[in-house]
């Protein structure tokens, strides 16, 4: 091999080195007049992986199955059987408070949402929304809305009164292609 193909690399490295030292980082900016000047980059937060553990999210790359349909469809009658067990235990001898029933919402949502994931549904993605209201008298009525096929996806709702409040829980199942 001759001696100029052995020195090209060298040079190139001299060169890339060469070209970071002379600015700021390896940056040049310009300016109005045309001549070029040093800018300064500055980092103002970098996460690194491992660091912090709760924010990052490893991604599974996966191979398409050109499914269309679900193989397992989405089981209304236990999921209903689901709301209605959570529901009575969980509101039958409570009286309705204002303060306690935000945080009741959020609870008897994630206990919801868990049993209905043990069912290992394959495919389907679940929205659970809870109601909870004072009975003094008055009407209410809630609509939702939703884009959806309806050869796949579902819902199934069930509604809970005592003395003092009403539950309404709601479970909708969207299936993922």
């Amino acid at each position: 091999m001759s001696d100029q193909h052995r020195d090209k690399p060298q040079r190139r490295e001299r060169r890339t080195s060469k070209a970071l030292s002379d600015g700021s980082h390896g940056f040049r900016g310009k300016e109005t007049t045309g001549r070029t000047k040093d800018s300064i980059s500055t980092v103002s937060y970098i996460d690194e992986l491992g660091h912090n553990d709760d924010n990052a999210r490893m991604f599974t790359t996966m191979e398409n199955t050109y499914q269309l349909g679900p193989n397992k469809r989405f089981p209304i009658p236990a999921v209903t059987d689901i709301l209605k067990d959570v529901l009575t235990s969980y509101l039958q001898q409570e009286k309705y408070e204002a303060e306690w029933s935000q945080k009741m919402t959020k609870t008897i949502c994630e206990v919801i949402r868990a049993r209905v994931k043990d069912l290992m549904i394959p495919r389907y993605k679940t929205v659970v929304l809870v109601h909870i209201g004072q009975l003094a008298g008055q009407s209410m009525q809630i609509s939702s809305r939703c884009l959806w096929d309806a050869s796949n996806d579902t819902f199934t709702s069930y509604s809970f009164k005592n003395s003092s409040l009403f539950g309404l829980a709601s479970v909708y199942a969207v299936y993922f292609e």
